[in-house]
């Protein structure tokens, strides 16, 4: 297959990822992450208990020669002696993950079975990454399906009577013109994550006669100028400037004209952090908000 750094699609075509089919099923190898801790099944408890305290993990595949033929957790080693070897004490019935797998059915195995995390591999057992609970929720969170961009680009040909196409190409985030106001700082931290694991879905462009008008993905965006990151992939819908956008005219009422006009709301601050907290404080005080 041929990649190309620009891509025009029509409606018949599916829009692509990285020269690769994208559908509006995620996939286990868009999320799981390929550097992966392992351990040996010749290591003993006191390796993995090092390994531990220095990654924060709670368990690891145990691989010989790539090919995963064990998992050890913290809990298989509870009253082990350190010299104990992982051969003899790791979990052999263990439950795993292919890279084709729809992260649907990754989150309904990981829901079911109570684990947290799931070894990837291949036909031939061989390690190709983790994926995690927290991959899974992150699949689900601000994501950037074609059916969204689609909608975007039916939206505009209805209201403006044009034909629009999709060009999926990058793009250089200094020239962005936002039409969002705020971002969280709590989301910062999860969109950077995917930044340097590079996972981030692309942003949503509409591009005029010298102006970029950043639709979608406003929190990528600002995680990557923390990040130092340049330009970024984006699906972009090419409009002349006789097409004259609500949002446009919304955004330079509100004095939106870089990104550095956008304002970085405190974790604290999030409305459903304020909402959370206020109903403990009721909670606390022998209130309710039932009835009131």
């Amino acid at each position: 297959m041929v990649v190309l750094n620009t891509i025009i699609f029509t409606e018949e075509e599916p829009i692509t990822r990285k020269g690769t089919l994208m559908t509006d099923h995620p996939k286990v190898k868009d999320y799981m992450t390929t550097d992966v801790n392992t351990v040996s099944p010749e290591d003993n408890v006191r390796d993995v208990i090092k390994l531990i305290r220095k990654t924060g993990h709670d368990g690891f595949p145990v691989v010989r020669e790539n090919r995963v033929i064990g998992y050890i957790s913290a809990a298989d080693m509870l009253e082990k002696g350190f010299d104990e070897k992982v051969s003899g004490i790791m979990s052999r019935d263990m439950l795993v993950a292919d890279t084709d797998m729809d992260m649907s059915d990754v989150a309904r195995v990981i829901f079911r079975s109570g684990k947290s995390k799931l070894p990837v591999v291949d036909s031939n057992e061989h390690l190709r990454g983790i994926i995690t609970n927290t991959d899974v929720i992150r699949s689900h969170i601000e994501r950037t399906s074609p059916q969204k961009v689609w909608t975007l680009k039916k939206t505009l040909e209805a209201i403006h009577n044009i034909h629009a196409d999709v060009i999926r190409e990058s793009v250089n985030i200094n020239e962005l013109i936002p039409t969002q106001p705020k971002v969280y700082a709590d989301e910062l931290d999860g969109r950077i994550y995917e930044l340097k694991k590079g996972l981030a879905e692309p942003i949503v462009v509409i591009k005029k006669p010298h102006k970029l008008i950043l639709v979608d993905g406003h929190h990528r965006v600002i995680a990557a100028k923390k990040l130092g990151i340049k330009s970024m992939d984006a699906y972009v819908i090419p409009l002349g400037d006789e097409v004259h956008l609500g949002m446009e005219k919304t955004a330079a009422s509100a004095g939106l004209h870089t990104l550095s006009d956008i304002k970085i709301l405190d974790y604290a601050k999030h409305p459903l952090i304020e909402v959370t907290k206020r109903l403990k404080k009721n909670d606390e005080n022998g209130l309710s908000d039932i009835g009131q």
